[in-house]
This record gives structure tokens, sequence and C-alpha cells, in this order.
């Protein structure tokens, strides 16, 4: 079986840039990778450095309405349906996902109503997805999630190898980071590990050290110039990032695996 990652963290401390830096390391590497933007925000696409008329050509598997219809048999947004719970996803990774490079990249998408956890087709479809990702593809899967992990159910949490949660040296960020850790523990995911971001100095490596002292800490990635500028020029940060910056996303990626392995 394939490496099955989740990164969570709070909005902005920048898991999309490593999501997508774990999946160029990936592919470098021989694997076939699936990368799964299961954030709404779904800035996985551009963090790939996928080119902008790509990216706009991209119609997440939320907004898929002809595709929900046909596998749960029920209207989209109309109430008061019977639907099937457990629709036949298999083939829609293959079929849906875009291609960068080596890289295929599935973008799940919002639920546009009902919030967290509505019982709609929608929201019916991807847990689906994601958990057949999980449980039944060979695929290296790296999973870009939002804060709530609200795409992984309990079952298919148990299939994810590893949680890395991020955060960058600020205290919301490190709140956020320990709502994620009591989240994964309720829904049984085996490992969880964090990582720091945007680490500029000493002090910052030790704040997060020490906010992080009930999972494994796997190290920390330095802020630095060639992120916002891949941002602005709509590069792939691993084309343009300095050598220092590719051997701390290649340290940190080492861990990953090895702790996920273990």
């Amino acid at each position: 079986m394939g490496l099955k990652l989740a990164i969570s963290g709070k909005g902005g401390v920048g898991k999309s840039t490593i999501a997508a830096m774990f999946a160029h390391l990936a592919a470098a590497e021989g694997r076939r990778v699936l990368a799964v933007d299961a954030d709404p925000a779904a800035h996985l696409a551009a963090c790939l450095g996928m080119p902008e008329e790509q990216r706009r050509s991209i119609v997440p598997v939320a907004d898929r309405r002809a595709l929900i219809e046909e596998r749960t048999g029920a209207r989209v947004r109309e109430y008061g349906q019977m639907f099937r719970l457990n629709p036949d996803v298999s083939d829609v990774a293959e079929k849906e996902s875009a291609r960068f490079r080596s890289i295929h990249l599935l973008v799940l998408g919002a639920i546009g109503r009902g919030g967290s956890g509505c019982a709609c087709p929608e929201s019916v479809i991807l847990k689906a997805l994601v958990a057949d990702l999980v449980l039944r593809r060979d695929d290296c899967v790296i999973l870009d999630m939002e804060a709530g992990l609200e795409h992984l159910g309990r079952g298919t949490a148990q299939g994810v190898d590893l949680l890395l949660i991020v955060a960058d040296p600020s205290r919301r960020s490190v709140e956020t980071a320990d709502r994620i850790r009591r989240m994964a523990g309720e829904i049984a995911i085996p490992r969880a590990a964090a990582a720091g971001n945007k680490v500029a100095s000493p002090s910052d490596e030790a704040f997060l050290r020490d906010a992080f002292r009930d999972v494994p800490y796997l190290g920390s990635l330095p802020w630095d110039g060639a992120v916002p500028r891949a941002d602005r020029e709509g590069l792939p940060l691993v084309d343009i990032a300095p050598p220092a910056l590719m051997d701390r996303f290649r340290g940190l990626w080492g861990r990953v695996g090895a702790a996920a392995e273990k």
C-alpha cells in the first residue's frame, strides 16, 4: 500500500505549500502520487505551480452535479430525499483528477449548504471518495485538509498512516493545532505528528517544540523569500527553492515517511 498522509493546520500556516512540495518529492522518487485538496479554500493547485489556465478548468467534485446525482440517486439541493449512503466512487479519482507533471490532483470542493457533516448527497460522495482513496488505493495519497478534518470519518481515519499538524510560531496557530490533535484522537487516527513552518529564529523553534510536547515534533521549515516569490509569479516552488530550503523539505519528508511507518 502507498503512503496515506493527511496534512492539517490553521489557515495560512503553509500546509498547502508543504503538501505540494511533498507531492513533488514523492513523484521524484518514482511514486504514483495523488494530491487531494480537501480544504474548501482550495490552494493546492496553485501551490503545485499549476498554470492559471489549467487551474481555472478544474471543477471540484462537490460541484459535479451530474456525477453526484448519478452515484447517489438523489437530486442536488433538494430536501427530503432517499439516497445511497455508499455510492460507487472507485473510478472518480481517475476520471476527475487533473494532471500536472506526474502528479494527479483531485479537488474535492466545499459543501454549499448544511454546514459540517450535513446529510446531503454532496457530503456523502465526498466522504465515500476520501474513504476509497485512503483505504483502497495503492497510490501515495497526500491530503491537504482543512482544520476541521470533516472529510475523515472514524473508519477512514484509521487508514491514514500519519496526520501531520502544521503550525507557525503564533499562539492562535498552536491553539488550532491542539484542537486538531484532540479531534484526531476522537476519530482514532493511529499516528499524529507536528511540524513548524515560517520559523525565523531559535525562539520560534523553541516556542513550537514546547507547544508540541504531546506529539512527535518532526522539525521545522524556515521562512524563505522563495515561497512568496513562487506564489506571485505562479511558479512551482520546487523549481526555484534554494538548495538549503530544498534540503529542509527533503529532511522533513524523510522524517514524515519514517514516522508513518512506525
